[in-house]
């Protein structure tokens, strides 16, 4: 009896074996038909190796780009960088994938694992990532001469070293750099797909503060250390659109000069009027250039020709409240030396009655004595004392100095200051505008 159900359980386990692999030779010869159907798969599975190059240990790979650019999401001036979503085309042939035929075919993104392709990076890229939605935004499409047409959509952020000393009126140039990361010019070799059309879409860019004026490709080869390295640069100039920044920053400051220049027409004596004005506009001008700077934080550094213009304005403003200040402190002065000559006339006058009422006593007591007086005597000698003389010849002295020193009409500072002050900022701005638009 159990003789008999070994055997059983031996032709059982026989006979599934045989089921399992007429099972498994059957999907093997399946799978090998569906990839058979597809042209030029039969040789992915028969001495094709994607850890080679094609033409290996023979004739550089001809590899051509082309790439068009969807969009330039920011552009940062504190970091120094730019923001782009480009897809890129990379086209090159390889011989182990030709099959019969005058046809192209698209295949699936992610056999693009079973296949050898360019080891491509953006060169001075901080970040970067291949879009995955719905699925990895990649194309590959085989042609029957072997031709490999390899696509991506990719955002990158790339470095861009940025001359900000004519900012807002700067023009800075930006490039994006590709070149393979392993292999040299004897494996690989670069070049645009239709040269400088090889790039599209940067003139249909539509920015907030740029307009890209121009753009050119070039390819050149780089020394490292490792080997020669073919890179394509793609350049591109964006001049920054001074309008914002004109009616933002340019248009208020120019308005708080004007604004500080009233000043002029207001009396001398109406010191707290002349005095919230000047104050006023000057910390106005202290906040718009403390707000003109915190949205450039890491490039305070940089003397910029914003900040110039500001200091202009900030000095005209400054400047007016400044000559309010001389002006009342002149007048202050013209009062004060008006005092001093009524004081030295009373004192003059005093000095005179001391005179005459020593002589008159000197007079009587000669007449007493009966001695006759000549009306022409010499009283030269009958004067103060000499601490008194003193005293006076100082004070002279020093209101001579300070008379100098003091403008005679203080008037005439708010006249002079409506001509100059006007002309002066006009001719700086002539000079400014000229200068940082055209040099």
């Amino acid at each position: 009896m159990r003789h008999s159900l070994h055997l059983t359980f031996m032709c059982l386990s026989l006979f599934a074996g045989r089921l399992c692999a007429r099972g498994s030779r059957f999907n093997v010869e399946v799978s090998r038909s569906d990839k058979l159907s597809l042209p030029g798969f039969e040789n992915l599975t028969v001495g094709y190796n994607k850890f080679l190059r094609p033409n290996f240990g023979g004739e550089p790979v001809q590899i051509a780009l082309t790439l068009d650019v969807a969009s330039i999401s920011s552009i940062s001036e504190s970091n120094m960088d730019y923001t782009a979503t480009i897809y890129l085309r990379q086209r090159w042939t390889d011989p182990r994938l030709v099959f019969e035929g005058n046809t192209s075919v698209t295949l699936d993104a992610r056999l693009v694992e079973f296949l050898w392709v360019p080891d491509t990076y953006i060169v001075e890229s901080k970040t970067s990532f291949l879009h995955e939605v719905t699925v990895g935004n990649r194309l590959i499409r085989l042609f029957s001469n072997g031709t490999v047409l390899y696509a991506l959509r990719i955002t990158t952020t790339v470095a861009c070293n940025m001359d900000l000393s004519k900012y807002p009126m700067d023009t800075q140039t930006c490039q994006l750099q590709l070149e393979s990361w392993g292999y040299d010019g004897s494996d690989v070799e670069f070049s645009w797909g239709r040269g400088n059309d090889s790039v599209r879409g940067l003139e249909n860019l539509r920015l907030a503060q740029y307009t890209v004026q121009r753009y050119f490709t070039s390819v050149t080869r780089t020394q490292q250390e490792t080997g020669n390295y073919t890179r394509l640069v793609l350049q591109f100039e964006l001049r920054r659109n001074v309008l914002y920044f004109i009616l933002e920053t340019y248009v208020p400051s120019t308005f708080l000069v004007v604004l500080s220049w009233v000043s002029f027409w207001i009396s001398l004596d109406s010191v707290p009027a002349r005095t919230c004005i000047g104050v006023t506009t000057v910390l106005s001008m202290t906040t718009l250039m403390i707000g003109s700077r915190t949205s450039l934080p890491n490039t305070n550094c940089f003397i910029k020709a914003i900040d110039v213009y500001l200091g202009i304005c900030f000095s005209f403003v400054f400047g007016a409240l400044l000559e309010y200040a001389v002006a009342h402190y002149s007048s202050l002065q013209q009062m004060a030396a008006k005092d001093r000559e009524m004081r030295k006339e009373v004192e003059e006058v005093n000095i005179t009655n001391i005179i005459n009422s020593s002589i008159s006593s000197f007079k009587r007591k000669i007449s007493f004595a009966t001695v006759e007086i000549s009306g022409d005597v010499d009283y030269s000698n009958l004067t103060m004392k000499t601490s008194d003389k003193f005293k006076l010849v100082f004070r002279d002295k020093m209101g001579r100095i300070v008379d100098y020193f003091t403008i005679q009409n203080p008037s005439n500072v708010d006249r002079y200051s409506k001509l100059l002050f006007p002309l002066i900022f006009m001719l700086a701005n002539v000079f400014y505008w000229a200068y940082y638009m055209y040099f």
